[in-house]
């Protein structure tokens, strides 16, 4: 592994992520070029502003520096990353949830699509508010 993967790997959470790199920069405290320097390879990052930048794309640094996962979806790595932080137990209910679910390849594509928003589910439809 090297920095170019660093740099690459970078850009694609970021762009996964719908983020610009001047609000990337910004958001963790730094210049509007920060971001942009590092993945021209014009700088970088220490490792303590690499775990940041981490922090800021949502994942682990496992799943950031694992190359076996370039063809997973960042919404699939985020998932597998939440689930391993829960009991066995817990695993166990959500296995049993996925197997009552039917599963549709052709449906991927709007739920995806569904699942950019911002705002965390609360229960309300987006149509009328309930």
């Amino acid at each position: 592994m090297d920095m170019e993967f660093i740099r690459k790997r970078i850009t694609e959470l970021r762009l996964a992520k719908g983020v610009s790199e001047l609000a990337m920069s910004q958001a963790l405290g730094h210049g509007r070029a920060y971001i942009t320097h590092i993945t021209s390879g014009r700088a970088n990052p220490s490792v303590p502003e690499l775990l940041y930048i981490i922090d800021y794309l949502d994942v682990t640094p496992r799943t950031f520096f694992s190359e076996s996962n370039e063809n997973e979806s960042v919404l699939l790595q985020k998932i597998m990353d939440r689930l391993q932080k829960h009991s066995e137990d817990d695993l166990a209910l959500f296995l049993a949830l996925l197997d009552r679910m039917p599963s549709h390849r052709a449906a991927e594509p709007a739920l995806c699509a569904a699942t950019k928003s911002s705002r965390p589910f609360d229960g309300q439809s987006a149509e009328n508010g309930t």
